[in-house]
């Protein structure tokens, strides 16, 4: 029987993450995590933390970390705004500047939260199919629009593209707000932030979750010119002025200063990444050039969803969408050395009993 109030509630299709497994004793490559930990300069400051910072409101605009991010960029404090995590920034600009009755642009096949933003907010869209290799095509994105959403890398292809592709989108699109999101942007990727003394309708989004090992911290932040960012700004105080905790606040600043293991942590990963690109080749698989830190694969002759199901039972977790277009490939975290080798001698043994 239905209740009187089930009416008025807000029926969503919400996204979905990676599983998040409680067993420890497992391989988890389904998240985009990265397999090392922080800067040791992060926990460093965590165990600085002074009690009485946690009994009392942090600081409503992040000002520490935004000053660090603000000179690690080279920017000024007012074109940066840090908030809880990327999705958090994102979901702000969303709100902020996609407030047209005309559809914003975003790939076919990219970050699936990015449809469940413009519902749960009422955002027309349009999704442009991208090309038989996965590349996005910069002429679909050169209509009347409401706004764009480009992820570059991209998720869950990998692929990443140049100076040149990001200039033509905004080129054609000087009307509107162009988001770049460059989550992966840190393992070999193109970063547009040079481009926002050139572009005022430019905004970036970054991410601590990946290249900087806090994904359980919970860290982002967007980067334009001042307008946009104090429009930003209002939006969020609209909501929650108090977005980021002073522990999440000192943690950041202190993994911005230390750029040597920072730079480390990069390296290691991508070596790991591009020596488990070539094992999966060698095994026959279509791998995608990547720029991220993980992997988007293929095999013709294998079942993707039977290979991600019976890796499961065997503890590794990789990620498989059961999507149009995608559903016979699978995306794999770049983990370390010895998890890549592990889940390399198993898709090896799967291959021979199939």
């Amino acid at each position: 029987m239905t209740k009187p109030w089930q009416d008025k509630l807000r029926i969503l299709d919400p996204y979905v993450p990676g599983e998040q497994v409680k067993n420890k004793n497992i391989i988890k490559l389904n998240a985009n995590e990265n397999p090392y930990p922080p800067s040791p300069e992060v926990l460093k400051a965590l165990r600085l933390i002074e009690p009485r910072k946690l009994n009392m409101y942090p600081n409503s605009g992040a000002a520490p970390l935004v000053e660090a991010l603000a000179q690690y960029y080279g920017v000024e404090s007012s074109q940066i705004l840090a908030g809880n995590g990327s999705d958090d920034v994102l979901a702000l600009c969303f709100m902020a500047f996609f407030n047209s009755k005309k559809p914003i642009f975003f790939p076919d096949v990219t970050y699936s939260f990015y449809p469940v933003w413009c519902r749960l907010f009422g955002i027309p869209f349009e999704t442009k199919p991208v090309d038989e290799n996965f590349r996005i095509k910069t002429s679909d994105y050169y209509g009347e629009n409401g706004g764009v959403v480009l992820p570059n890398p991209n998720a869950p292809t990998s692929i990443s593209e140049g100076r040149e592709f990001i200039k033509d989108i905004l080129d054609h699109n000087r009307d509107c707000v162009v988001i770049i999101d460059e989550a992966y942007v840190d393992f070999g990727g193109y970063s547009c932030v040079e481009l926002l003394k050139e572009y005022e309708n430019l905004i970036v989004v970054h991410t601590f979750s990946k290249s900087r090992s806090m994904a359980g911290m919970r860290i982002g932040a967007a980067i334009g010119n001042k307008e946009l960012i104090s429009v930003l700004n209002a939006v969020k105080n609209c909501y929650n002025s108090y977005t980021m905790d002073s522990v999440a606040i000192d943690c950041g600043v202190a993994a911005v200063k230390d750029d040597i293991y920072f730079r480390q942590t990069l390296k290691k990963v991508i070596s790991t990444r591009d020596r488990s690109a070539r094992a999966f080749e060698q095994m026959g698989f279509t791998v995608f050039p990547s720029s991220s830190n993980f992997l988007f694969v293929t095999k013709a002759d294998i079942s993707a969803k039977d290979l991600f199901e019976t890796l499961k039972k065997e503890n590794i977790f990789i990620r498989y969408f059961n999507l149009p277009r995608i559903n016979n490939h699978l995306r794999i975290t770049v983990g370390t050395d010895e998890q890549m080798d592990i889940l390399i001698e198993h898709v090896k043994a799967y291959i021979e009993e199939h």
